[in-house]
């Protein structure tokens, strides 16, 4: 069994690193970060099969922490290496700050320079990232992280500060980097040049980000779900969600409720129509009318009851049979009247799904009852 170990294993990466590696049985995880005991660092060393060095210090109380944090750290893990003769692959987490000449960036690349050391003196494998922003799950909020900002204080009706919505920035998402790192193991790698890389980078303008967290946010009260079709959106809605306030993961839906039962929207999209709940009391009937354009999927899932339907201009009547105990969907074609009938004891449930969510001003609905009248 291979011995993995993951300095910054609190971080945001480390954690969700080792939640991925930790289902898997062909390896023991190890785990280092800052509250351990600096002295067993080295001993952990000795015994791991595969490094992926993830430490490092990015808002520190004074910038010498910098130094030792990402390059003295990172040279003293290379140098026990050495010493022991130990060829263990490494990984190591670096940024694109790396090509700056600033004080952080000096200090990643510093550690970077010590990765390559490392392997031209002992021959070892080595994966030097240099990550752009990354974001998801688990990210510290109003810390070095716009994304996880935004979306903890706007979820959590919190200020937020947007300082140049023009601001295009570059972003990776912990998932795909987590898959990256994972296939490293695996012996699966993406280079371009001396560096590993995580794709795909998204390219987005701050304000957007902004104006997509603020439609998550009115989507509940709207029914609404983003478009799952576009990649960036399908992540950056993910990680809202991780945000969400403790106790509030639930929201009320608006029952239409009358004397026969209720309907209730649950969820509308721009493209892939929407879902209701219908549910009849026994003895009702509910429907007859028709569309042009509008299609529908009926789904019973509680109760018994006939769904019936027939062609305009046709007097032959279809009908189905449908129950809770064997679920079935009925495709509900244009220009064909429809209804539903309870015909049990109790309550029936249908999940309704139509082509396109209710427009008022052009409702699409013709009644005439699925009775044919001469």
């Amino acid at each position: 069994m291979k011995s993995v170990l993951i300095t910054g294993s609190e971080g945001f990466i480390g954690k969700n690193l080792h939640a991925s590696l930790r289902s898997r049985s062909d390896m023991h995880l190890v785990s280092f970060d800052l509250h351990d005991e600096p002295g067993n660092l080295e001993s952990l060393l000795d015994k791991a099969d595969y490094i992926f060095h993830l430490a490092g210090i990015n808002r520190p109380k004074d910038p010498t922490e910098f130094e030792n944090g990402n390059r003295g750290l990172t040279e003293r893990i290379c140098a026990h290496l050495s010493r022991t003769g130990k060829k263990t692959p490494i990984a190591l987490a670096s940024s694109t700050q790396a090509e700056l000449d600033n004080p952080y960036g000096e200090s990643k690349r510093g550690a970077e320079d010590a990765v390559f050391c490392y392997r031209a003196v002992s021959g070892a494998d080595v994966h030097v990232f240099r990550f752009p922003n990354v974001f998801g799950k688990w990210c510290r909020p109003n810390y070095n992280s716009a994304v996880a900002t935004f979306c903890h204080n706007i979820a959590h009706g919190l200020p937020f500060q947007v300082n140049d919505p023009s601001v295009t920035m570059r972003l990776v998402y912990i998932d795909d980097v987590v898959r990256t790192l994972s296939g490293l193991l695996d012996g699966k790698v993406s280079m371009s040049g001396d560096f590993c890389v995580v794709n795909p980078v998204h390219e987005i303008q701050l304000g957007e980000i902004v104006r997509f967290v603020l439609s998550f946010k009115d989507s509940r009260e709207q029914r609404t779900v983003p478009d799952m079709g576009d990649p960036f959106v399908k992540k950056l809605y993910a990680t809202y969600l991780s945000y969400l306030p403790v106790g509030e993961f639930s929201y009320p839906l608006t029952m239409h409720s009358d004397e026969r039962g209720s309907f209730t929207e649950f969820i509308k999209t721009v493209d892939r129509g929407q879902v209701s709940v219908n549910i009849s009391k026994p003895g009702i009937t509910k429907g007859n009318h028709w569309h042009h354009t509008k299609n529908e999927k009926f789904l019973v899932v509680s109760g018994q009851g006939i769904i019936r339907l027939r062609r305009i201009g046709s007097d032959k009547i279809i009908e189905y049979a449908v129950s809770g105990d064997n679920l079935v969907v009925i495709d509900i074609p244009v220009g064909y009247t429809h209804n539903i009938s309870n015909t049990g004891s109790s309550e029936l449930v249908t999940v309704m799904w139509c082509n396109e969510s209710y427009d008022p001003d052009y409702p699409d609905t013709i009644f005439e009852s699925v009775e044919y009248n001469t």
